[in-house]
């Protein structure tokens, strides 16, 4: 398996070229297929990228009251992540972090939203089982995969990309894939963008950190 170092470097060299009309457009509608957050919710963009998760919910809070973690083991995406959020007039609205995202730097039940968006099958069913530990009872979850038939990673990247998270085809797949690790409620729904296809899912955590 492809170690922390090589996929900070891969994702390092994306950084000045990243597609962040593309991944702006699955984070906004990631965020309001999970709904919107209140002003004082702690949530969490997992494996942030350019922060395209962190930026779309602070941009939309009139409050600033609880930063949003963004967590990223790229320094570089989380610098042009800041950039972007300076330009945006909200980098004080997001306590960016470098570091890996499982675990993730939260306490137990300490989180009412997660977001993961384009990232989830890179990270593998770890982070799934993370998620639960650190959202409280009845805090959400959303992430996204791409479509089996259409994801044709090379290179490095095709690496990278867990064993463990089977990607989705339909939205029922992608259900499945947050009920089988206990998550209920779970909603999912296919987003075109250009011509690549997305599964958005968001869920629900039902019972105490731990209790799986």
């Amino acid at each position: 398996m492809t170690g922390p170092m090589q996929m900070a470097r891969a994702f390092d060299e994306l950084a000045d070229g990243y597609d962040d009309d593309h991944h702006d457009e699955i984070a906004r509608s990631l965020v309001a297929l999970a709904g919107a957050p209140g002003e004082a919710a702690k949530i969490a963009d997992v494996a942030c990228g350019c922060g395209a998760v962190a930026l779309a919910i602070a941009q939309a809070r009139s409050r600033r009251v609880t930063p949003i973690l963004a967590v990223d083991l790229s320094a570089r995406m989380v610098a042009a992540g800041k950039l972007r959020a300076e330009r945006l007039g909200c980098d004080d609205a997001i306590d960016w972090r470098v570091g890996t995202a499982v675990p993730l730097p939260a306490a137990d039940a300490a989180l009412d939203l997660i977001l993961c968006a384009s990232s989830l099958h890179f990270l593998g069913t770890r982070a799934l089982l993370d998620w639960r530990r650190a959202l409280r009872p009845g805090g959400r979850v959303g992430f996204t995969l791409p479509i089996a038939s259409q994801f044709r990673p090379s290179g490095l990247f095709a690496d990278l990309v867990a064993t463990d998270v089977p990607l989705p085809e339909t939205a029922e797949d992608a259900r499945t894939i947050a009920t089988a690790v206990g998550f209920i409620d779970a909603d999912a729904r296919i987003l075109t963008v250009g011509s690549r296809s997305v599964v958005l899912t968001v869920a629900t955590n039902p019972a105490a950190p731990g209790h799986l």
